[in-house]
């Protein structure tokens, strides 16, 4: 397994690792977090300092509340600028669709590459989860894109039977949806299937795979999977 992967990283590493990506595209994000954290903790230790009690258990609560409140206020921004610096890396490259989506929590299995037409660079996605399966389509030709998730949503119906199967095309364009906001439209596609559905969906699509084979993916920098970071992203 790759070292540079951020699902094989220690926690400690993933955050280095993450500052060092956000800082190639936001230079002044040290500065930015530092003033965040000193404004942030002088507000709240000012605010603490005047809540009632006195004495050394005063002083404590006081320094104490204010460090916490900084460093909160720190992540929360460096995990905004953060995720806005990871998706504009993702934008135009092969695979940003999939790395997008391995954002998404437990409860949803992401399988890259389901679809494939290498000349164009055009992949589909696939993504089990509460609203059955959802196919995210991307690439540099709408029509291809969007001609390679009809027939790949054919391969699957014929296994899933009446398993709701949604298509959903990553972009810029019109009726697409961008990079940033993937994740957050598929888990917003609603519960149509319950846990062990899920399950046994999941055990029909080995048949799917099976059949399937190796799909040669497009050359290109395809992205790693952003899993081990999404913790740090989202400021946890």
């Amino acid at each position: 397994m790759s070292q540079t992967d951020p699902s094989n990283m220690s926690r400690r590493q993933q955050m280095v690792e993450t500052y060092k990506l956000t800082k190639q595209s936001d230079p002044k994000i040290g500065l930015i977090l530092a003033a965040v954290f000193v404004v942030v903790a002088a507000v709240a230790g000012a605010i603490f300092w005047l809540l009632p009690g006195e004495g050394v258990f005063s002083w404590i609560f006081t320094i104490v509340g204010a460090l916490l409140a900084g460093l909160l206020a720190a992540m929360i921004v460096f995990s905004r600028r953060a995720q806005k610096v990871m998706y504009s890396r993702l934008e135009g490259q092969v695979g940003g669709g999939y790395a997008a989506l391995t954002m998404l929590r437990r409860g949803w299995t992401v399988t890259q590459a389901v679809g494939v037409e290498p000349r164009s660079q055009t992949l589909v996605h696939r993504v089990v989860g509460p609203p059955g399966v959802v196919l995210v389509g991307e690439g540099n030709s709408p029509s291809k894109v969007r001609s390679l998730l009809a027939s790949t949503k054919r391969t699957h119906a014929r296994v899933l039977g009446e398993v709701p199967i949604t298509t959903v095309v990553a972009g810029n364009g019109d009726d697409e949806v961008p990079l940033p906001q993937l994740t957050k439209h598929v888990t917003k596609l609603g519960r149509n299937v319950a846990g062990p559905e899920i399950t046994d969906i999941i055990n029909r699509l080995k048949a799917v795979d099976a059949t399937r084979g190796t799909l040669p993916i497009p050359k290109g920098p395809v992205p790693t999977s952003m899993k081990g970071m999404r913790g740090n992203l989202r400021g946890r």
